[in-house]
């Protein structure tokens, strides 16, 4: 494998990560109604588990609220039993067309962990941005480049992954700011 590959490779691999990291951002609610917030939910559906917006279109009619309405009606209790069960703090109310989610304002607590929770995210994103270092050193290993070439190369390695660790940490604050922001 060339030089040039090696780098395309972990770029790549940390584009992927750092995107991860975003999605998994998103499900993490910070007192504002976001229908990402209810992407792990899974409903029992005619005995099948099914992502919740396989079965439903999922809106927002006000900043605080969530609006779910089921295509089929008969699966509206099957809905508020995965909501539930999901155990996002979320208490649905079923009114036979659709269920709405008050979303409640976030305790200084709830932020707290919330923080907590997202602090997590953020290191599991630089255990994988750490494993992508590892793999691509053994890469440059195995290439058998001249010993000025490997160095250069594990530098290169190295910048990248550090900015990649700056983005992480950047991605971080932002998201705990707006966590704790009332």
């Amino acid at each position: 494998m060339d030089t040039e590959m090696i780098t395309l490779e972990v770029t790549d691999k940390i584009d992927k990560a750092l995107e991860n990291l975003d999605k998994k951002f998103t499900t993490v609610r910070a007192g504002r109604a976001n229908p990402s917030s209810l992407d792990g939910v899974v409903v029992e559906y005619y005995g099948a588990m099914t992502p919740l917006k396989q079965l439903a279109t999922i809106s927002v009619p006000e900043a605080r609220q969530l609006l779910i309405k089921p295509f089929d009606k008969s699966s509206l209790g099957a809905i508020e039993k995965g909501i539930i069960a999901a155990n996002l703090g979320y208490n649905p109310g079923n009114d036979g067309e659709t269920i709405r989610i008050v979303i409640p304002e976030l305790t200084e607590d709830r932020r707290r962990e919330l923080v907590k929770q997202v602090k997590a995210l953020s290191e599991d994103a630089k255990v994988s941005v750490r494993n992508i270092r590892h793999e691509a050193l053994e890469d440059v290993k195995k290439a058998e480049l001249p010993e000025d070439q490997q160095k250069s190369m594990e530098n290169e390695i190295q910048a990248l992954i550090n900015e990649a660790n700056k983005n992480i940490e950047a991605k971080f604050k932002e998201k705990e700011k707006e966590l704790l922001t009332v």
